[in-house]
């Protein structure tokens, strides 16, 4: 088996996926995301991280063909953003929640839908694969569905121990951040008057972050043999891969501090 390569951390962290309304212009929404509702999110106690990822528009999906397994994003279902956020510890939501309100209140001025997704407290896995100063240029966003055969604690050792170790392993890699999620339940994330539909064969089990060093770089690895070899194994444990571009990653807090201007 492939041994896993050393993490930098094993934080508290869980991803809301967004999609902004479709009866006003999507920039806008993606704007507003941006600016006046980031600065809520932000100002929430007990955050260690606050990222947003922008997905770019046009998301066919960058996961090559795999018999058995659906790697074309449904344009019904294509995802606009994700809301990563990184708590201080496992009390941290209780002290957010005059914040967590506020947002609530805005959600439905951009948003159509919103779905959270939590791991248990410290299983998401971000591991360090990026040389001395470099960083990445351009990401893609996998989420990944497990069939519904394979058991959580099974489809978690796989990504874990197989998944994660063969993508570093390829040694293109900026950055590398991994999420295993609990059984999804609409009551964690009900915020009013904004959609919350989350079908069983729609449901994610997963997420994983790659970062490269540029777009080519990034396009270049879809194609490569070392993905065409983890292709062959996929239909073994999942139904969905679906491979995001990300337009822009842009961090607001980080290190529990809430930065003046966002980073990209």
């Amino acid at each position: 088996m492939t041994t896993a390569p050393a993490f930098v951390k094993k934080p508290f962290a869980s991803s809301i996926l967004l999609w902004v309304r479709d009866d006003q212009p999507r920039q806008q929404g993606m704007d507003r995301w941006k600016g006046p509702h980031s600065e809520i999110i932000s100002a929430t106690p007990g955050l260690e991280e606050y990222r947003q990822i922008h997905l770019a528009e046009d998301n066919p999906g960058l996961w090559p063909e795999v018999d058995g397994v659906e790697t074309a994003i449904p344009t019904d279902r294509k995802i606009d953003g994700v809301a990563e956020v990184t708590f201080k510890s496992v009390l941290s939501p209780l002290l957010g929640r005059k914040q967590t309100k506020l947002a609530y209140l805005d959600e439905v001025n951009l948003f159509r839908r919103t779905l959270l997704y939590a791991g248990p407290p410290y299983s998401a896995r971000w591991y360090d694969v990026a040389g001395p100063g470099e960083r990445a240029g351009a990401r893609a966003l996998i989420y990944v569905s497990k069939r519904e055969e394979v058991g959580t604690g099974v489809f978690r050792k796989i990504l874990t121990d197989r998944l994660a170790p063969a993508l570093a392993a390829t040694g293109e890699l900026k950055e590398l951040r991994t999420q295993v999620f609990m059984p999804w339940r609409r009551g964690l994330w009900n915020t009013p008057n904004v959609a919350h539909d989350n079908p069983a064969d729609r449901q994610f089990h997963a997420s994983v972050m790659l970062g490269f060093t540029d777009a080519d770089a990034r396009s270049a690895f879809f194609v490569d043999a070392a993905v065409a070899k983890l292709s062959s194994k996929l239909p073994a444990f999942a139904s969905a891969v679906h491979a995001y571009e990300v337009e822009a990653a842009l961090t607001y807090v980080k290190g529990g501090r809430m930065l003046p201007n966002y980073q990209e």
